[in-house]
């Protein structure tokens, strides 16, 4: 009984370690680095209507193509590849990425950083991705 015992408490400590691991790598993770923007891109201005819902269906469909597998269908940085990325994926529907210009999210989009691909030559057509920042920017909670 006693050796049952202590096998138990070393895994209940071996479990909580895990969790108190995991949940530091998790915090460290989620604090996103700066990340710059020139002037001039921050102050690009769409080539589409954001608002128009056939844009933004076809930003839906670039997402579930290029976008999800990290990000999460709803963009909260949960997708399935997630969890092996060495830095958080974000939370786009944050108030924080919300507050950024159409010209800083397409910025980001196509100049990638880090893990990020840049998508500025993997999605050619301007518009494509314009439609990106479009379906983005529903993902407002």
């Amino acid at each position: 009984m006693k050796t049952t015992q202590k096998v138990i408490t070393i895994i209940m400590t071996a479990v909580v370690a895990i969790f108190f691991i995991a949940g530091s790598a998790s915090a460290q993770q989620a604090k996103p680095k700066p990340w710059p923007v020139p002037d001039k891109d921050k102050a690009l201005k769409p080539s589409v209507k954001l608002t128009d819902a056939s844009v933004i269906a076809s930003g839906k469909e670039l997402w579930a193509k290029h976008c999800k597998s990290c990000h999460g269908a709803k963009g909260l940085g949960d997708g399935p590849k997630a969890a092996g990325l060495k830095t958080f994926a974000g939370d786009f529907s944050s108030a924080a990425f919300q507050a950024g210009t159409d010209g800083e999210i397409l910025y980001r989009t196509d100049k990638g950083r880090d893990e990020m691909p840049a998508y500025e030559k993997k999605i050619p057509d301007i518009n494509d991705r314009w439609a990106l920042v479009a379906y983005m920017r529903t993902f407002k909670k």
